[in-house]
């Protein structure tokens, strides 16, 4: 078992340099600070944490540390935490991750440190360094994230690629284009593997020519289009995983002159409110952003009071908005 010594050890200090780190960490030199939470992270410690609440109060701050802070998918997600959270007194500190394992790492030092009281991760990673075993207890996810055991607030991702692309099916497409999230992140894979178990059902093999990459970016669902453009690959319909590229796609089929959805339907993911403003508006599946975050935010209140959590994982359901931006494949040319 890992203890206070060998933290000591690791960093050059004395153990009562790691207690007050633990308990005050305001009163130690950031340097000093700096080599205690490397160590910590290092050989895995986890603090006694009935010994660290006595000696310290509740900041009421609470971390909620996201991917992207510009992807407007967040802002109903944010609101449902917020909301709650100030009935409950708690402050919401948001945070950007974009990309970087430092800022992560900072963010969860946060709560170590006694700067917050929790963290929400709105992210589905975390750097390799952390572990179940040295990262916080109160921790809520907001993604489901492999090796990992925190409570979850999630979507059903796999159904709701699946509804999409079945829409498509029913409306007589067979050629259906598919541009995916980053590979690390689990809702990337489970909406990629609901695209193929809708193919599969309706008895088409799904086609590597169709599958194309994609980061949740505008400018992805342009490049997936030129891509398919450009190497002359024939479709009816394309799904891209989230709305934002799917207006991307919807710009640049605009620029090579294809029609929306007369020549190529579309569809998004997520609903976000541009999705109702897009030209043409456009069809995609609504995941309950605001019922999400007030579910995250109260299984951290729920941790905080030291209630015991009815269920770890809250999994909500989806559903399918059909606009303007699908059509059947017969008013096309296929």
């Amino acid at each position: 078992m890992t203890t206070i010594r060998k933290v000591a050890e690791l960093a050059g200090v004395s153990t009562a340099t790691v207690s007050r780190t633990l308990a005050h960490p305001d009163q130690v030199r950031k340097e000093t600070r700096d080599l205690v939470l490397d160590a910590i992270r290092t050989v895995g410690f986890v603090p006694n944490r009935q010994a660290v609440d006595f000696r310290r109060r509740s900041t009421k701050n609470v971390v909620l540390l996201v991917r992207d802070i510009t992807n407007p998918f967040y802002l109903e997600i944010y609101r449902g935490i917020e909301e709650l959270a100030f009935a409950n007194g708690y402050r919401v500190l948001m945070g950007d991750a974009r990309g970087d394992n430092e800022r992560v790492l900072r963010y969860v030092d946060m709560v170590r440190n006694r700067q917050a009281d929790g963290l929400i991760l709105m992210m589905g990673w975390l750097p390799a360094e952390l572990t179940d075993a040295n990262m916080p207890t109160t921790v809520v996810a907001l993604e489901m994230l492999a090796d990992y055991n925190f409570p979850a607030v999630a979507v059903d991702n796999r159904k709701g690629a699946r509804i999409a692309v079945e829409h498509l099916l029913a409306l007589g497409h067979r050629r259906i284009a598919y541009v995916g999230g980053p590979a690390r992140l689990q809702m990337s894979t489970d909406r990629y593997q609901g695209y193929v178990d809708a193919l599969v059902a309706a008895g088409i093999a799904p086609d590597a020519d169709l599958t194309l990459p994609g980061d949740f970016h505008l400018a992805a669902g342009r490049a997936a289009v030129r891509h398919l453009h450009e190497r002359q690959i024939d479709y009816t319909a394309i799904f891209l995983s989230n709305d934002e590229m799917a207006v991307g796609a919807v710009n640049e089929l605009r620029s090579l002159g294809r029609r929306v959805p007369d020549d190529v339907s579309v569809i998004g993911f997520d609903d976000v409110d541009f999705a109702l403003s897009s030209d043409p508006p456009l069809t995609s599946v609504r995941q309950p952003r605001l019922e999400v975050g007030r579910r995250a935010m109260q299984m951290m209140v729920d941790l905080l009071s030291g209630k015991k959590l009815t269920t770890r994982l809250y999994e909500a359901d989806v559903e399918l908005v059909v606009r303007s931006s699908t059509a059947p494949v017969s008013t096309k040319k296929a």
